[in-house]
């Protein structure tokens, strides 16, 4: 093997030939090139069995040679390449021992070809029904390509060699535009059964260690990857094994998730997966295959059908090859949505494949779900805090706990520069744009380096302007390296896409293919006409109009010759995803971030001083110059002197701390929803989440419960002893309305939970305040009144005015006047009854916590729930 040097501004790097080499502006490639013109991984150098070979991995600016545009070059001593720009831009230079020359594969695109025939005559007006399609293409025919350049960057194609010259595989080859991949016999496919990234020497009696730590062993540079993560090591018997080392992120073997500190034992038709590395034992050799982002992904005969039988999703098919941009058009209740959580794993369909190069993403989703980005209609962020404050607490949640401070910084940066943010790092979220803000929710899934990114509605009440710019993002990072598939509704930016599917009502395929074809497939001059003919003409078979087009013989023809198959998932343990970091730690960060968006919210923070401020300040208008002590005995009826004041007092607190507990959480869930089911698809705990909300709503509402009672019963005559605490008779009282606030607080969330709008939130929070109002029992006798009384101890109310009234003796302040032997035991003079009262009232709002926890369910993946 020839010795090869590279060259590049005063560096230099002598070639290994059993590994590639990725030049680009990533700072974790191996020849790193700091140049705007130059992709993120731009091209790799790599020695093919008889020549080093560059590739150009479809850059924006190109690749050149002797001023011509390249996309593969074999390179020797002497040679000379341009990236960027083919005059100016950075010059890598090779030199070595032996002379070599290049050969430019195809400088120059093809030609334009002549558009396929129309496969059948579509509705061209609304009064005239479709035509049935005409007949496919026969053997051996294949219309010509229509060809098509993107003004902003044209993506130049290269001949391939007439297939007679391609030699023969066992395994599938790297696929091209159109094409679906197969499976491969004998071993597993990792990554589209490509060749290994690098190779490593096993031997026996030798550990070798895998980790992001420079000590390790086998260094693998991702962020995914614990400090010290896995190692391998040969059995007494002479076979191997792999051994998990507690990693955050999980050690996979054939795609099911190892057990923390468990070890399997491998053999030549087992794939460990490590972060975005895969590992395949062949003999004393490990085979190691880096996921860069370049990926081919398919659909296959997806169906999805509801309660009723009812289909919702009917046999979709499609594959698309590496960096590719797809859009996904179709009318209201195609089923785009449903496609879409389908293909991200969110809700598996229940017939057919989703293959992430060749590996099947429903049984292997713990472990492929690090590697797909998803970004909702909605931002995943949120909206109070700054760009760069956002993303460290995102970074904080998705990377391993071992991850150094320094190093997520450095990734976030790098993210930011990427997605030209870095000028607007310091500004609060809310003050974007809309496209920035869609650019934040791009930059936050980035962080974790996914090759496949969705993206559900992302120009959605955005501008023209906007949304050309959001769709030139897009197709810039798929032209960086990554596949991305995108649903819209906006149809004036789909020439920058490779494929375009849309999707006819009922959840069929109407057409997929390059996005210049669509319309003169349908037979139409605008997409309104066809979305149009889509509604006047629901029950035509367009499915079937598409399947006997030439479009589908040549776009997709391989895809539907696969049998559709039933999916047996895996156990449910098998599906969840392991937790990047310790329950401890996500409560930490995730009380953190709280804190950070409620601070940064200084209307709020006026609001929780206010309201139980001016709550407490009411109850001091009723009689303020009497106390809340017996007013003594009747002389002439011998009876107790009822003190009215008391119970309206308690009437008001009681009603101040159910309103303002209930209003600080009832939507608190709902605006989270989206940001809390991307989260516990990258691993969030679902009891962390929900143990710092309780903490941090519960302190803000114990302390507005505080205020309220030492407002409204310092100023007034109270009893000197207390039941429980002694003289601390202003603490025992306040107690009660403390946790009055915090179990309403739980109510709130409860109701947070179960609706989907803070519209409907709003009344039925107004109606948990009334009902808490009635039954206090201050406004008429409770006890002894069958099955009212029995439904009072469901609400928190009854049990705080009990409390306190057990402290204040209101069997004697407010005695039953109609039959005075009538006393509440809820009201007793008694330390036993106070404790009683407390008790209910703290089981009521554990009560309320096991609700919403089984609620938050419903708002999570479908393959994440128990």
């Amino acid at each position: 093997m020839p010795e090869l040097v590279l060259e590049l501004n005063g560096r230099t790097w002598t070639l290994d030939p059993s590994r590639s080499y990725t030049l680009g502006r990533d700072p974790q490639g191996d020849v790193v090139i700091d140049d705007a013109r130059v992709s993120w991984r731009h091209a790799t150098i790599s020695w093919s069995g008889r020549s080093w070979v560059l590739e150009d991995h479809g850059s924006t600016n190109g690749t050149y040679a002797q001023g011509r545009r390249v996309h593969r070059l074999e390179l020797g001593p002497g040679s000379a390449v341009h990236l960027g720009n083919a005059t100016d831009g950075p010059r890598l230079s090779l030199s070595g021992d032996e002379a070599g020359a290049y050969t430019a594969q195809g400088t120059a695109p093809q030609q334009a070809g002549t558009a396929p025939q129309q496969a059948g005559t579509a509705p061209h007006q609304a009064g005239t029904a479709p035509q049935q399609a005409g007949t496919a293409p026969s053997s051996g025919q294949a219309p010509a390509h229509q060809g098509w350049a993107r003004q902003q960057a044209p993506r130049e194609q290269w001949q391939q060699p007439p297939a007679a010259q391609v030699p023969h595989q066992q395994g599938p080859r790297d696929h091209q535009v159109g094409e679906t991949p197969g499976g491969p016999t004998g071993a597993p496919p990792v990554h589209g059964d490509r060749s290994p990234t690098t190779f490593h020497q096993l031997s026996l009696g030798r550990v070798m260690r895998i980790g992001r730590a420079l000590e390790n062993d086998l260094v693998v540079s991702d962020l995914q990857v614990s400090r010290h993560h896995a190692e391998f090591h040969a059995t007494p018997d002479g076979r191997f094994e792999i051994r998990d080392l507690g990693s955050h992120n999980g050690t996979y073997v054939n795609g099911q998730p190892l057990a923390k500190s468990g070890t399997a034992l491998i053999g030549p038709n087992d794939t460990v997966g490590v972060g975005h590395s895969a590992f395949r034992l062949v003999g004393d050799r490990l085979e190691e295959f880096v996921d860069t982002g370049e990926v081919s992904f398919s659909a296959r005969h997806l169906t999805v059908t509801v309660d009723g039988g009812k289909q919702i999703l009917k046999d979709v098919s499609f594959g698309v090859p590496e960096k590719s941009l797809i859009a996904v058009i179709g009318p209201s209740g195609s089923g785009k949505s449903t496609l879409l959580k389908a293909l991200t794993g969110y809700r598996p369909a229940d017939r057919g494949d989703v293959l992430y190069d060749n590996r099947n993403l429903y049984k292997q989703f713990a472990e492929l779900r690090q590697r797909i980005g998803l970004v909702p209609q909605d931002d995943i962020l949120h909206k109070e805090l700054t760009v760069k404050k956002a993303l460290t607490y995102a970074a904080k949640l998705r990377f391993p706990a071992d991850t150094t401070a320094a190093e997520r910084e450095a990734r976030i940066d790098e993210v930011l520069r990427e997605l030209k943010l870095d000028i607007h790092k310091g500004k609060k979220v809310t003050s974007l744009s809309g496209g920035q803000r869609k650019r934040v929710s791009v930059a936050l899934e980035l962080l974790t380096k996914p090759s496949l990114i969705f993206l559900d509605e992302p120009t959605s009440g955005l501008d023209p302007g906007m949304d050309r710019d959001v769709m030139q993002l897009l197709r810039g990072l798929a032209d960086d390296g990554r596949t991305v598939l995108v649903v819209t509704h906006s149809v004036a930016e789909l020439a920058l896409c490779d494929k375009l599917l849309v999707m006819a009502p009922g959840g069929s395929v109407a057409y997929f293919g390059p996005p210049e074809e669509a319309l003169n497939f349908f037979g139409y001059e605008t997409w309104a006409d066809v979305f149009s003919a889509f509604e006047n003409y629901r029950d035509y078979d367009w499915a079937g109009r598409w399947k006997g087009s030439q479009h589908f013989q040549l776009y997709a023809a391989d895809v539907d010759a696969v049998a559709a198959q039933s999916v047996p998932m895996p156990p449910p343990q098998a599906m969840r995803p392991p937790k990047p970091q310790g329950w401890f730690s996500q409560l930490g960060t995730l009380m953190r971030r709280y804190v950070s968006v409620i601070s940064s919210d200084r209307g709020f923070l006026a609001l929780t001083v206010l309201l139980p401020a001016v709550i407490g300040a009411v109850s001091l208008l009723i009689d303020p110059d009497k106390g809340l002590l017996p007013n003594g005995v009747n002389p002439q009826t011998g009876r107790i002197v009822p003190n009215g004041t008391a119970t309206t007092v308690l009437l008001i607190l009681a009603a101040g701390a159910c309103f303002s507990g209930a209003a600080n959480s009832v939507r608190e869930l709902i605006k989270e929803r989206v940001i809390y089911e991307r989260e516990r698809a990258t691993g969030l705990s679902r009891s962390a989440y929900l143990m710092s909300k309780v903490i941090v709503l519960g302190m803000i509402t114990v302390f507005q419960g505080a205020l309220v009672g030492a407002i409204g019963f310092a100023a007034r005559e109270i009893p000197e002893e207390g039941l429980v605490l002694g003289s601390a008779t202003l603490l025992e009282l306040s107690l009660p309305i403390m946790a009055l606030g915090f179990a309403s607080m739980m109510f709130g969330l409860v109701i947070s939970a179960l609706v989907k709008t803070a519209e409907k939130a709003m009344p039925l929070l107004v109606m948990f305040a009334i009902v808490q109002i009635v039954f206090t029992g201050c406004l008429f006798t409770l006890n002894g009144t069958i099955g009212v009384n029995e439904f009072s101890y469901l609400m928190p109310s009854r049990w705080a005015v009990a409390a306190a009234g057990a402290t204040l003796d209101l069997n004697k302040i407010r005695p039953d006047q109609d039959d005075p032997g009538n006393t509440d035991p809820l009201w007793d003079h008694e330390a036993g009854a106070w404790g009683l009262d407390m008790a209910a009232l703290l089981a009521l709002g554990a009560l309320c916590g096991f609700l919403v926890a089984r609620f938050l369910r419903r708002h999570e993946p479908e393959v994440m729930r128990k």
